[in-house]
């Protein structure tokens, strides 16, 4: 009988690759932001959900053997998104682990990003620090994780590749700069999906780890010269020690023809020197590498198309959608009961002029201007889906507010407790959209940031 497994991410590079190349040997369903029109193609199911949601990534686990957690900074579902990337990825990442172990998921596969050596976490960049966080939280709820920690996986329709090729075919020279000396180890598309198969099922790799690469060593400017050669381009390549990364951002992303949130993050990234460490090497199983000439050939072939996906719905939610995420500090080890009252006595005290907060019986909370009777902004507790380290309340009304059946408002702890996560998901304002993104959403960062500040003083 096949085992069944869910992919997170499955309408991305890697997913789509691996649902081509596998959906004969597992039970697949892909998971989808957006509805499929037809929710079976070739064997596969393709299920919707919304991985904000716990609720909707709990349904969506049901049944599943094995999950494959593919999700990197998700583009913005919501009209405004108020957040960062890295915070953005963690809430995400403990959302599915969550989810994973309401169904008792037996394995959880994370495809990650290879770390740098002899360096503190902090001088490690923002994005492989981000990877770094989403592998521990899909391992906090106690599902077994076997990460694959990547650096560019080079085949048809890869992102990292297909910037470099960009920049090949568009520029006779290129003057590169200095961190196009940092050497890498990449990896075939061939050769990763192999890999991820093997671990799949495989308690030898619970709980584990691995650094994923051809054997052979190459700096970013030798990727440059050999994908030119693949491509029978004869191209000037130097590195200078001029430009800056930002400048960098700007050059790779305009010649790349890739998109600028995608950029920033991944050439903030190559200045480090991201190679296999021997300790972590993937040794599960014998893999006859391909080199990476072999494999730009490969991702070059007219043949080899990236994976259609199947047709989707359009969207037919509430356009004016506003989504606003906040790591905050816990440096007293507090639960997430404690924060959301703290917040709760705070924001009318911080606000003592202006704003009053009214709680009834039935745990609704109102927020009023002065001493108007109804409320900016009313909150109601959900009991049975709140407990110490996470509280919800729904956003079930005010004058501030379009729609009172759709919002909802978080506090969780993520991490072990080392920060906690406020959220707001799927707010409808009733301001007009220009006035509200240039008012209540600029103050309500400014709030939210006093109110960090405020945390930051509680140490012991």
């Amino acid at each position: 009988m096949k085992k069944k497994i869910a992919i997170a991410g499955a309408g991305g590079y890697i997913g789509r690759w691996f649902i081509d190349r596998f959906k004969d040997r597992y039970d697949i369903v892909a998971l989808s932001r957006r509805e499929a029109v037809q929710p079976v193609v070739d064997g596969v199911t393709w299920k919707q959900v919304e991985l904000f949601s716990i609720t909707s990534t709990i349904e969506a686990l049901e049944g599943i053997d094995y999950a494959i957690y593919l999700i990197h900074s998700m583009s913005a579902s919501t009209r405004l998104n108020q957040g960062s990337f890295q915070d953005t990825d963690l809430l995400l990442a403990d959302n599915f682990a969550r989810a994973a172990a309401a169904n008792k998921i037996e394995q959880i596969l994370y495809l990650g990003g290879i770390l740098p050596k002899d360096l503190e976490l902090e001088a490690i960049s923002i994005h492989l620090r981000s990877r770094l966080e989403v592998e521990e939280t899909l391992a906090s709820k106690g599902v077994p994780v076997t990460a694959l920690r990547a650096g560019i996986i080079v085949g048809p329709g890869g992102s990292s590749f297909d910037m470099m090729y960009h920049l090949v075919q568009k520029l006779p020279v290129l003057v590169c700069p200095q961190w196009t000396q940092s050497e890498t180890q990449a990896i075939s598309l061939e050769d990763a999906l192999t890999i991820m198969d093997s671990c799949l099922g495989n308690p030898n790799v619970y709980g584990r780890a691995f650094e994923i690469g051809s054997p052979e060593i190459l700096t970013y400017k030798g990727m440059l010269e050999m994908t030119a050669k693949a491509m029978g381009k004869k191209r000037w390549i130097v590195s200078v020690p001029v430009f800056s990364v930002g400048f960098s951002k700007l050059w790779v992303s305009y010649f790349g023809k890739t998109p600028m949130s995608l950029v920033s993050p991944l050439v903030e990234s190559l200045k480090h020197t991201l190679t296999v460490s021997d300790h972590l090497a993937f040794r599960e199983k014998d893999i006859d590498y391909l080199d990476y000439n072999t494999a730009a050939k490969k991702a070059l072939d007219p043949d080899a198309k990236l994976p259609a996906l199947p047709p989707f719905k359009s969207f037919a939610g509430d356009k004016n959608t506003v989504r606003s995420i906040q790591r905050l500090p816990n440096t007293r080890h507090q639960s997430a009961l404690w924060v959301a009252n703290r917040y709760k006595v705070w924001l009318p005290t911080f606000f003592s002029f202006l704003i009053n907060a009214k709680e009834n019986s039935r745990g609704d909370i109102g927020f009023h201007l002065l001493n108007f009777p109804k409320p900016m902004l009313q909150l109601t507790l959900i009991p049975d889906r709140s407990d110490m380290k996470r509280q919800l309340f729904y956003i079930t009304g005010g004058w501030l507010v379009k729609r009172y059946d759709y919002g909802w408002l978080e506090f969780r702890e993520v991490m072990g407790g080392k920060y906690m996560i406020s959220a707001i998901h799927e707010f409808v304002p009733r301001l007009p959209w220009f006035i509200y993104v240039n008012t209540q959403a600029r103050i309500h960062l400014w709030v939210m940031n006093r109110f960090k500040k405020y945390l930051e003083k509680f140490k012991f």
